[in-house]
């Protein structure tokens, strides 16, 4: 996985005002591909829709499985994003972590 070519390609849509791109549980993959996206200001991108954009720019084994929406993301106070923080709610309860 490319975190940061995903999140590059899904910052250049017009809907998206941040984004974070992290592994998360999956039963058959072990981990799959997850976008934590923000939408920008008064807009309300889709998941399908989101995919289906990452989809005509990326290969199809970077693409996000998944997309889920935040209000914001987790950041230090000189503005690093916090992936850890942001995948605990996604692995709390699942056995070993890949990677």
């Amino acid at each position: 996985m490319y975190p940061t070519e995903v999140e590059n390609v899904l910052m250049t849509h017009p809907a998206v005002s941040d984004v974070a791109v992290i592994g998360v549980p999956d039963e058959r993959w072990g981990e799959a591909v997850e976008a934590v996206v923000v939408p920008a200001s008064g807009a309300t991108p889709c998941e399908d829709e989101l995919i289906a954009y990452a989809r005509a720019r990326l290969g199809g084994f970077t693409l996000p499985k998944s997309v889920d929406f935040a209000e914001t993301l987790p950041r230090t106070p000189s503005g690093t994003l916090l992936k850890r923080a942001l995948r605990e709610p996604y692995w709390a309860g699942v056995g070993p972590r890949v990677g």
